[in-house]
């Protein structure tokens, strides 16, 4: 069984105080007691502080384009469907360049886990506003203010219809941890929306502002309930709820594609004759 400095990377590059260390642990605490090696996941990302989550664990890794963690998950699954895949982005890269990457995952319902660091800027570019700042939010390339109004990811992905919607604190690692789990042991495609304080660039959602505002699910909560989670879904202002918002039960897009179903494609015999014979033609 793995131990948790199994798992350990490189040494971190991020800022004293950052959330993202509280991610990093409650994710590697989360591995070791789901039992997995480090051999026996992989873990995509794209561009971004978030994008350099791979750097830090130790197991297979893929580091790739902004916005672009979703593709390379998809196709990873695609050709080994019994290898578990995490997804790992921003709030930038995920809502804004990786947008309709996200929108098409939630819709064929691939077997990823989708674990979005959302700080509400972008901090590896100096702090510009990204889809969740919130409206007036005051940055060096927006002193008079922002304009657009805030993307709410929980309540977009519960409007699709996504088979797990959850979202998690930074700081408070022991919850975080319980809802990665449960989001890998889910059957289909999951996202887990991770709210964390940047240090350095957002002053407003601190961690005391946090702390004001969230609150945790109440046991009773029913997360199958698509109307009642919408509701918790749009709460995000003075109150911020914690938890598994919505759940729904659907096949994977894996479980359809008729090619994988007898063994996935990492284990099948590649360029069979007729494949070879119609490559000659052109080569």
């Amino acid at each position: 069984m793995a131990k948790f400095e199994d798992f350990e990377g490189r040494t971190s590059a991020w800022c004293p105080g950052c959330g993202n260390f509280g991610i990093l642990k409650s994710f590697k605490q989360a591995m070791v007691e789901l039992e997995l090696e480090p051999h026996q996941f992989t873990i995509v990302s794209g561009i971004g502080q978030s994008g350099k989550f791979p750097h830090y664990v130790r197991c297979n890794t893929f580091n790739g384009l902004h916005g672009r963690s979703l593709p390379v998950a998809t196709g990873l699954r695609l050709a080994n469907h019994r290898m578990p895949v995490f997804a790992f982005a921003g709030d930038g890269d995920c809502y804004g360049e990786g947008g309709n990457h996200l929108t098409h995952a939630i819709r064929r319902n691939i077997n990823v886990k989708l674990f979005v660091h959302d700080n509400q800027i972008y901090g590896l570019t100096k702090g510009q506003p990204s889809p969740t700042s919130m409206e007036g939010t005051v940055s060096k390339i927006q002193p008079m203010g922002l304009i657009s109004e805030s993307f709410n990811p929980v309540a977009y992905a519960t409007a699709l219809d996504c088979s797990f919607v959850a979202r998690g604190y930074a700081g408070d690692g022991d919850h975080l941890k319980e809802l990665i789990k449960k989001a890998v042991n889910h059957q289909g495609f999951s996202l887990v929306d991770i709210l964390q304080p940047c240090v350095t660039f957002n002053k407003v959602n601190t961690y005391d502002w946090y702390k004001e505002r969230c609150y945790y699910l109440e046991p009773e909560y029913d997360s199958h309930n698509r109307i009642k989670a919408f509701e918790r879904a749009l709460e995000y202002g003075e109150r911020i709820p914690l938890g598994v918002l919505y759940k729904s039960e659907r096949p994977c897009y894996e479980d359809r594609v008729p090619a994988i179903e007898a063994m996935p494609l990492v284990k099948q015999v590649s360029a069979p004759p007729v494949l070879k014979e119609l490559m000659e033609e052109f080569f």
